[in-house]
C-alpha cells in the first residue's frame, strides 16, 4: 500500500453530527437518517463518508471509543438543491428516523493525504502509519478531521476504506 497527496475543491454533502463509538446506538441512528432523507431526495449518489476527531491531547487512537466525534457524510441527488431537505424530511418523517438531525454541509479539504485501505477497522492503525510517514517526509501535519470513505458496506467481511487527512505544511 501507498499513500499519495491529492486535492479536493467543495463538495456538498447530507450529514449528521453526534459523539460516540463506531457501531454505537447513537452512530446507528445517525445512519439510519442519512439513507431515509436520501432515499427520499432520489437516493444515494455516492458512499457513505465520516469525518473522525477527538477533542483531547495525545493520539486519537488512544482516546476511548465513546469519545470520538463524527460527521457522517452521505452524497445526495438533490444535496444542494432549495427546499430537497425540508421535504425529504417530511416525506420520511414516520418512519422514526431522526431526521430532523439532518442537515446539508458544504466543505473544501484542500490537499490530503489518502491511501485504500483493505480489511478491517482494527487493521486501519496499519494504513494511517504509512500515512503518518509519508507526511513525516514531506514535511505536512493533519489540517483537519480524519476522513473515512467506506467503498463497501460497513458490515463488508472485507472492507475497502478510503482514508483521507487533509493536510497542511508544518
Amino acid at each position: 500500500m501507498s499513500a499519495e497527496l491529492v486535492s479536493y475543491g467543495p463538495v456538498t454533502r447530507l450529514s449528521v453530527s453526534g459523539v460516540g463509538e463506531p457501531g454505537g446506538a447513537e452512530h446507528v441512528s445517525a445512519i439510519g437518517a442519512l439513507y431515509a432523507v436520501a432515499s427520499a431526495m432520489g437516493g444515494a449518489s455516492g458512499p457513505l463518508e465520516g469525518l473522525w476527531w477527538v477533542e483531547e491531547d495525545g493520539p486519537p487512537l488512544l482516546v476511548a471509543r465513546e469519545r470520538w466525534r463524527w460527521h457522517l457524510l452521505l452524497p445526495a441527488v438533490e444535496a444542494g438543491c432549495a427546499g430537497a431537505l425540508e421535504r425529504a424530511r417530511e416525506a420520511v418523517r414516520a418512519s422514526g428516523a431522526a431526521v430532523d438531525r439532518v442537515v446539508v454541509s458544504s466543505f473544501t479539504e484542500g490537499e490530503c493525504v489518502e491511501v485504500v485501505h483493505e480489511g478491517p477497522f482494527s487493521e486501519e492503525w496499519r494504513s494511517l502509519a504509512v500515512m503518518e510517514a509519508f507526511m513525516a517526509e514531506r514535511g505536512l501535519v493533519a489540517g483537519g478531521p480524519h476522513h473515512e470513505v467506506y467503498l463497501t458496506g460497513l458490515d463488508d467481511p472485507s472492507p475497502r476504506t478510503v482514508l483521507r487527512q487533509p493536510v497542511r505544511r508544518a
